[in-house]
């Protein structure tokens, strides 16, 4: 009996692996794909090129951004997201890209990254908008909250409620489990079970505590694993620097299918490309509509602030880190399109369950076993500090579905056992059921903001008027008030950006109260 019942489970998740992995091909490979692409190029043409011209500025607002009027700082925000940014898909999703899709997979991955810092942008910027307060002293805010307040669609914001809350409430929880079980299989032999119940353990008493706790530990937890992941890049890349432009040719020559040799086991430009978008998309999330909802916490003067902070994030998640994860990978030696192709001839599934341990395997060649060890470690707080972040998200949508007022204690419920079934699951079913739901929620995302652009663009040069006068002397501080704001196309609901309170934390009104409220 028991035998039966593990057969017909193994059937089902080998069914659903293969269902899930058709319908994520077919999103990604066609409307999804350029709908990412053609949002960032617009929102790109109608900000002048912000990414660029304003470059300086972001990594300015970064600078400052600890200053705050109460409530979660700019930089937390920014650390929250970043720890969902900066997990897996940096490490395990590079890795896996370049397993299927080649080298030139991380071409396509900059190109997302590029465009989307302008996505990141607009949507960050209208997540602070839309914002409302919430009792415990914060913000709450992000797709939902703008879908309902700003387009005055209750039914589709509650679609991207239910949807995200799935994702990083399920989907991705399982994905940064499973990340983390496999390494300390891999690495130190620890059955998956083990690691299940270890993930639980940790998890209980973080997600329980609120967010407050979620963002005070991202605030350490973010940037010490991206230094520590970065000195080890670093010594890789010095010891083969003399490797590196050969790295970089063989990123563009497989980008356009220039030289088959560099295809992945998936084969030519069409895999390059949809896996590259796959995975960046997974690993900046820029237009997912996931970061706005960290970037709405954030206490800010001026809602481009946050907007410029988090497409920074965009960039140091992509060009940077998953960059630097791709070239490890790449001059290691351990990875070779023949050898990846050879691999997935005898058994697909093993080549890409390889993928998990790649980057450490790869670190490992070059710097010696020891640092197998030491990448076991990153990959934990990586993913565990992911994980912390997507409960954020989940959270502040379940604001919106239940009331701020709520404690949400089946949704922290379902966040633990996530870990523990996720710990315990195949790589490739996680990843299939984290790409579909993904794929769907960005859609509704990138359409609304979309919609909303000339709020975002109307912030934006509100700030840039008040950057001119704050330059000439005029003013003393940049700081956004709705009231008679000639820049934007209309009144703005709600009080937060009102009066002489405008952006900082004061009590609820009436209005506020309920998150579901339009006007």
């Amino acid at each position: 009996m028991l035998t039966s019942a593990l057969t017909l489970i193994t059937n089902f998740f080998q069914f659903a692996t293969e269902g899930l992995g058709t319908i994520s091909d077919h999103l990604y490979g066609g409307l999804l794909a350029w709908l990412l692409i053609a949002a960032g190029i617009w929102f790109t043409v109608r900000t002048r090129g912000l990414q660029f011209r304003l470059f300086g500025q972001m990594l300015r607002a970064i600078a400052g951004s600890r200053d705050d009027d109460g409530g979660i700082s700019s930089f937390q925000a920014f650390t929250i997201g970043l720890a969902s940014r900066v997990g897996t898909g940096n490490i395990v999703g590079v890795a896996l890209a370049i397993t299927l899709g080649g080298p030139g997979a991380v071409f396509w991955m900059w190109v997302v990254a590029l465009v989307g810092m302008a996505t990141g942008f607009i949507e960050a910027t209208l997540a602070q908008l839309y914002k409302i307060r919430h009792p415990e002293g914060t913000f709450r805010g992000g797709p939902a909250y703008y879908i309902s307040r700003g387009l005055g669609s209750k039914r589709w914001a509650s679609v991207f409620a239910v949807v995200i809350t799935f994702v990083f409430g399920f989907a991705y929880e399982a994905t940064q489990a499973n990340a983390i079980s496999k390494v300390m299989e891999g690495t130190f032999g620890v059955p998956t079970w083990g690691t299940a119940v270890a993930l639980v353990l940790l998890t209980m008493p973080v997600v329980f505590g609120g967010i407050s706790i979620v963002a005070r530990i991202a605030e350490w937890m973010a940037p010490l694993m991206a230094g520590l992941y970065a000195l080890l890049a670093v010594a890789v890349l010095v010891l083969n620097a003399d490797a590196i432009p050969a790295a970089m040719a063989s990123i563009v020559q497989g980008a356009f299918g220039v030289d088959q040799a560099f295809a992945g086991i998936a084969g030519g430009f069409a895999a390059a490309a949809l896996n590259g978008i796959k995975r960046g998309l997974f690993s900046n999330e820029a237009g997912e509509g996931s970061v706005p909802n960290a970037a709405a916490t954030a206490t800010v003067a001026h809602p481009v602030q946050q907007g410029f902070v988090q497409s920074l994030g965009v960039f140091v998640d992509t060009i940077v880190v998953c960059t630097a994860t791709a070239l490890i990978v790449l001059l290691s030696g351990v990875y070779t399109p023949e050898g990846a192709r050879a691999q997935a001839a005898v058994d697909p599934q093993v080549a890409k369950d390889a993928a998990s341990t790649l980057t450490s395997s790869s670190i490992g060649a070059v710097l010696g076993g020891w640092t197998e060890y030491l990448m076991a470690f990153v990959i934990f707080v990586f993913a565990y500090s992911s994980l912390l972040g997507n409960y954020t998200y989940a959270q502040v949508n379940m604001d919106f579905l239940r009331g701020v007022g709520h404690r949400h204690y089946a949704l922290r419920a379902m966040i633990v056992v996530a870990t523990g079934i996720g710990a315990m699951a195949s790589l490739t079913f996680v990843w299939n059921l984290s790409d579909v739901a993904m794929g769907l929620m960005a859609i509704i995302n990138i359409v609304s903001i979309v919609l909303l652009g000339n709020w975002a663009f109307g912030a934006l040069a509100d700030w840039e008027s008040q950057k001119r006068r704050l330059d000439a002397g005029e003013i003393s501080e940049i700081r956004f008030v709705v009231e008679d704001n000639p820049h934007l196309p209309g009144s703005l609901p709600g009080q937060v950006w009102s009066g002489a309170d405008a952006g900082r934390i004061t009590p609820l009104t009436d209005q506020e109260r309920d998150p579901h409220r339009v006007s």
